[in-house]
């Protein structure tokens, strides 16, 4: 049985070389999909966000016969245009499409692309490592290598011999035997010139000018977490020792190298892991408890600073706590009364989620509220560090255009409401690269930021300048 939707998405229009570009607005048929919020038709409305890299994206639409069978959507445009190129984004296995159909109202489909038999899709240079990508396993909040998959993407352009003016909707019909592997399809535009539709990450120009970041050594420590004080004297970080992860600090010295370092006894409180994620002005918050599902319980833990270490300040409660998974990111406001955190539960918009509450009078935080999709994707975000200003939010994510897998991504937070963000930012080449890169922390002190990276398949700690009035929205 066929189905038929109305689904719709937020209108995009830009232009590429003097040339009017749209994607797809709302599907109006289909032949299937794997439903929910991963993977499902609504997947491949709106621009592409598993390109420029490539590769596996819940961003995308998996029909249930991807691997070997015939499958068909129907789009619609916001507006009528002159089409002269059809535009299919395959981010993996592509050489699929094998006939297009466009509508000038009239809704009929009028054949004007047919894939020949010995047409070869163009090939693509994927941003992301063809032969292995990386993901980022939060339960010991380490970076795993992901077993090989095919990844092969590409974007079929299909240039018409002759425009068609007028062209609200468009068939594409796909059949996913001609190439082995799994099949998936970010998104659809039209043109009306022959110029090939470009996707380009969305970054500020400015963040291109930023020196290159650099790896910051800490003798033979494999680091996660950076953490810098509030006085920007200390620096925090975990390392995997003998099965356990374990909070060790280094101390800034007269020339600004870390050194000194030190086991902290009283924040190493857990047998499997343990993690500062923010400090403040008179609190750290440190995460990896233990949680117990149906309680208050979230795994955070407040500690207050003291003349010869740190004295708990007790246990993070929030209401109706609910997380997939044992542990989360969580970053917190300058006065400790609004947490951040990235969790994935039933009303996440795919994977895990930036997630917002206020602390009440008894000490304890409130349920919490998602930050809405503007920030959210059906992928993953978190690893989030919230500025003092308390409206600049640095995060990572896997669920845009991104450079490689995950990126660093700035946000702003634009009334007080929490649900209302900027679009994400990345931060562009100079900090993210076509790896893993994330756990962003930003000491306004020295102004620099520091993240964990992969690089050469080791997992390290980097720094870059990055001065403040950079970081200022535009």
């Amino acid at each position: 049985m066929k189905k038929r939707y109305a689904i719709f998405c937020l209108f995009v229009v830009f232009s590429s070389y003097s040339q009017q570009v749209q994607f797809a607005h709302k599907v109006i048929k289909y032949s299937t999909d794997l439903g929910g919020k991963q993977h499902g038709i609504k997947r491949i409305l709106g621009k592409p966000d598993a390109f420029p890299q490539g590769g596996s994206s819940p961003n995308a639409w998996i029909p249930k016969n991807a691997l070997d069978g015939y499958e068909f959507v129907e789009v619609a445009f916001e507006k009528p245009q002159t089409v002269k190129q059809v535009a299919i984004f395959e981010n993996l296995n592509a050489g699929c499409v094998v006939k297009i159909g466009v509508d000038t109202g009239n809704g009929k489909y009028q054949t004007v692309w047919y894939r020949k038999k010995d047409w070869q899709t163009p090939s693509y240079k994927s941003t992301l490592h063809s032969d292995r990508s990386y993901y980022f396993g939060r339960k010991r909040r380490k970076i795993h290598k992901s077993p090989d998959v095919n990844v092969n993407p590409a974007i079929e352009y299909a240039i018409l011999e002759t425009a068609v003016a007028n062209v609200v909707a468009v068939r594409v019909e796909f059949n996913f035997a001609l190439i082995p592997g799994q099949k998936q399809i970010d998104a659809i535009g039209i043109s009306d010139s022959e110029n090939p539709i470009l996707v380009n990450v969305n970054t500020y120009s400015k963040f291109e000018k930023l020196p290159d970041s650099k790896v910051l050594f800490l003798d033979e420590s494999i680091p996660v977490n950076p953490t810098i004080s509030h006085d920007g004297k200390k620096l925090f970080i975990t390392h995997g020792k003998d099965g356990k992860d374990e909070i060790y600090s280094f101390t800034k010295d007269v020339n600004g190298n870390w050194s000194n370092k030190t086991f902290e006894k009283t924040l190493n409180s857990n047998n499997s892991y343990n993690y500062v994620e923010h400090t403040g002005a008179n609190y750290l918050l440190k995460g990896g408890n233990p949680t117990t599902k149906g309680n208050t319980n979230s795994g955070f833990e407040l500690f207050a600073p003291t003349t010869d270490g740190y004295q708990s300040l007790g246990a993070v409660k929030i209401a109706a706590y609910n997380n997939y998974d044992d542990t989360a990111d969580a970053t917190m406001t300058s006065d400790g009364k609004t947490l951040i955190m990235a969790i994935e539960t039933d009303f996440t918009q795919g994977g895990t989620d930036l997630y917002f509450t206020h602390k009440k009078e008894d000490g304890t935080f409130g349920l919490l509220q998602n930050m809405g999709k503007i920030i959210n994707s059906a992928a993953d975000e978190g690893m989030c560090h919230l500025l003092s200003d308390n409206k600049t939010l640095l995060f990572s994510s896997n669920g845009f255009s991104t450079y490689g897998d995950y990126d660093i991504f700035i946000t702003y937070r634009l009334d007080d409401t929490w649900k209302n963000w900027s679009e994400p930012i990345n931060l562009g080449s100079k900090v993210n690269s076509n790896d893993f890169d994330g756990l962003p922390f930003y000491d306004e002190h020295s102004e620099q930021l520091y993240f964990i990276s992969m690089q050469d398949g080791n997992q390290v700690i980097k720094t870059i300048n990055l001065p403040k009035s950079v970081l200022k929205q535009e």
